[in-house]
């Protein structure tokens, strides 16, 4: 499942660059996360990165963008090669 950044979120630009996808980027609000290029780090690390780093715990699993292990690995070989 993609990931998303809750209102809680306190704008501190420690998540942003971490993703390896890129899929961070400021919002008009507050950090947002494009659930097409959030693999949860799959491909890349063991857990995500951007929930790692983040000093307030806002970086939660979206229920709106449910995904296997599988389509989440499916998801970064076709953006990065096997």
């Amino acid at each position: 499942m993609a990931l998303l950044i809750e209102d809680s979120c306190i704008n501190c630009d420690m998540c942003d660059p971490e993703c390896p996808n890129e899929a961070i980027t400021l919002g008009e609000h507050i950090y947002e996360i494009d659930p097409d290029k959030c693999t949860e780090c799959i491909g890349h690390y063991d857990k995500p990165t951007c929930v790692s780093v983040c000093p307030i715990d806002c970086v939660k699993p979206d229920p709106d963008k449910v995904e296997s292990e599988d389509s989440l690995l499916a998801k970064f070989i076709k953006m990065h090669g096997a």
